[in-house]
């Protein structure tokens, strides 16, 4: 026992210096839970991380570049209210285009585009690297050739004195001041896959003719044999015989139905033109087709 004993007693010496340890003890215990100590972040490689966070970034750029609606070129002549919204143009711009449009001009260039709708600046830069006019609208124009040109002071011509529009060549079109080859050629092929033009009205679907060109065009000539046709009667057809109409889809013709019920038939085609979605602009094309009988 008292072996065991001799175990636990200390010195003065070895007493102090087991207190002295503790006291050390305590205080490295304190420095560690209350004293904050800054820590050295490891410098991992930040030349890598900002190389895969341009990658990230450029792949969201492309995916928002990809989802944005794609611009193909077109002439801002025939703008749509959808495609005006799409360009981002406002209704009232829109509005001022149709209405010059109504007047039968055409618009030429991008700063005549914005005079008409009076689109930003900065809209104007973006979409008019898109505008396509015509080749006879940007291509430079050859000197007048007063023997062609048509004087608006001279005696219009008489029915019989002009020529047959559905029998004419190329040749004989382009006598026509303002009407090249190309033009001619696109004529004639506009009559050959139509089988022949019904009406003069139909110069207005020949893509590049300015309503200038075709006054010109109808001074001279005018269509004298008809192809013939068989009208249907709007009061009776039925959506399948209505679609086959040019210009009149299947929305169309569904609200032609419901209004033709509604009034329990058409009285003229003034009261068609008043069905929802109606191509007005067409409609002198339309009426040719159609009866009310």
């Amino acid at each position: 026992m008292s072996k065991f004993k001799s175990h636990f007693t200390f010195s003065k010496q070895q007493r102090s210096g087991i207190f002295v340890l503790i006291v050390l003890i305590l205080i490295v215990q304190c420095i560690y839970f209350f004293v904050d100590f800054p820590v050295e972040k490891k410098d991992i490689n930040s030349q890598l991380i900002a190389e895969f966070r341009a990658e990230v970034d450029s792949l969201k750029q492309l995916k928002l570049e990809n989802n944005q609606p794609k611009i193909y070129p077109f002439n801002p002549n025939y703008i749509t209210d959808y495609k005006g919204y799409t360009l981002g143009m406002t209704s009232e711009e829109i509005d001022r285009l149709h209405a010059f449009r109504e007047t039968n001009k055409w618009v030429n260039s991008a700063k005549e585009f914005q005079r008409v709708t009076k689109v930003s600046d900065t809209l104007l830069s973006e979409i008019s690297p898109y505008f396509k006019f015509p080749d006879w609208v940007t291509k430079s124009k050859p000197k007048t050739d007063y023997s062609r040109a048509y004087s608006k002071n001279s005696k219009p011509k008489t029915f019989d004195q002009k020529q047959d529009l559905n029998t004419a060549s190329a040749e004989q079109l382009k006598r026509i001041y303002g009407i090249g080859e190309k033009l001619s050629e696109r004529i004639v092929n506009f009559r050959t896959k139509s089988g022949g033009f019904i009406s003069d009205v139909q110069l207005t679907e020949v893509y590049g003719l300015s309503p200038e060109v075709i006054e010109r065009l109808l001074n001279e000539f005018t269509v004298k044999t008809a192809k013939p046709i068989t009208k249907i009667n709007i009061n009776s057809a039925t959506i399948e015989t209505l679609v086959t109409i040019k210009y009149i889809d299947y929305e169309i013709a569904y609200e032609i139905i419901e209004q033709r019920t509604l009034r329990q038939g058409f009285k003229s085609f003034e009261e068609l033109t008043k069905v929802k979605g109606f191509p007005i602009k067409r409609s002198e094309i339309i009426k040719l087709y159609l009866t009310f009988d």
